[in-house]
């Protein structure tokens, strides 16, 4: 019995919907802005976190109808019949799944019969890493080299012994955080981290020489939201980045990292800016699924202007009693 077959005849019922914004201004440009979705009954709750990145797609949003009982499986089929992007859809699912844990009395671990470990994680930046050792010496990084990155940068980094992950950010579009392909860039990434996992960096003529020199330690992040997808990629990858708000249903996740497991990937954890509950899920999946890699799933005061002198060092603890969804 498949991990997703354990979760979908769990049933559950559903009395009231509700959704609350959040936001958090990160810079004068932008506000980050997630929605947590709640469905509650039997005086339990369940909670989800929208992480669209478009702050106006927040507004005017009426949540679907969903009273009555229910299983993880039904209400999958009910999502998909509406008109629910990803991020969204990976909301109500994932509410719906913490409520159904919930009113069960038991916990994600427990329903697949998986034990909850010490999560690794790393700090995902852009920033100069220098002001996160300083609050916690012991801390990793994913990082995002980009082309005004130099060569000598690239050589300090690497000299740290701390970058676990560079993100190329091949395959963004119209984002503010956009990378188009840089020969010059990938060389440099390629040799400069030696041992670092190289995520989504885009297959071109020119680039194409110089990744295959690194196939070992490629892996991918943003064109993975279903096992189709990974079937798809150019190259076999030996290593994923599995954000669970990418699939947006329970099933594609678990049947995606199901195929990862069955195929020797490497899964980690990744994250969207969760500014609520999304952040304790992903933590929980780690935990659960993939608790001993290089996982952006960091505590959110590492997004902070000011980071406190407490900041935690990795691993998290695994929880003593977890319930539902969440980690903690």
């Amino acid at each position: 019995m498949s991990d997703y077959e354990r979760l979908a005849g769990l049933d559950f019922f559903v009395d009231t919907v509700d959704l609350e914004r959040r936001e958090l201004g990160v810079s004068s440009g932008f506000t980050r802005v997630t929605t947590t979705v709640r469905l509650s009954g039997d005086g339990v709750v369940g909670e989800g976190e929208d992480v669209t990145y478009e702050a106006a797609h927040h507004d005017g949003f009426s949540p679907p109808q969903l009273s009555g009982t229910w299983t993880i499986d039904d209400l999958s089929e009910r999502l998909d019949s509406l008109d629910l992007a990803g991020y969204r859809r990976w909301a109500f699912e994932s509410a719906a799944l913490d409520l159904a844990l919930r009113q069960a009395g038991t916990s994600l671990g427990a329903a697949v019969g998986r034990k909850y470990r010490p999560v690794r994680f790393v700090v995902s930046t852009r920033e100069d890493i220098d002001r996160y050792l300083a609050v916690q010496p012991t801390l990793e990084f994913k990082v995002d080299p980009t082309s005004e990155w130099s060569r000598a940068l690239i050589d300090e980094l690497e000299a740290t012994g701390r970058i676990r992950v560079t993100d190329l950010k091949g395959y963004y579009r119209d984002t503010p955080v956009d990378q188009p392909p840089d020969p010059r860039l990938y060389r440099d990434v390629v040799e400069g981290f030696p041992d670092a996992v190289i995520e989504d960096a885009a297959f071109t003529d020119e680039t194409r020489p110089i990744l295959e020199s690194a196939a070992d330690r490629l892996s991918f992040d943003a064109p993975i939201h279903s096992v189709e997808d990974v079937e798809a990629l150019e190259v076999e990858p030996r290593w994923l980045n599995v954000k669970p708000s990418r699939f947006g249903s329970v099933r594609r996740l678990l049947d995606t990292i199901a195929y990862a497991e069955e195929h020797g990937i490497t899964l980690y954890g990744g994250g969207q800016f969760e500014l609520g509950i999304g952040r304790s899920h992903i933590q929980a999946f780690a935990s659960v699924y993939y608790a001993d890699s290089a996982n952006d799933v960091a505590p959110s005061l590492y997004n902070e202007p000011q980071l406190p002198d407490d900041a935690p060092a990795s691993p998290l603890a695994a929880p003593a009693d977890p319930k539902g969804l969440a980690f903690a």
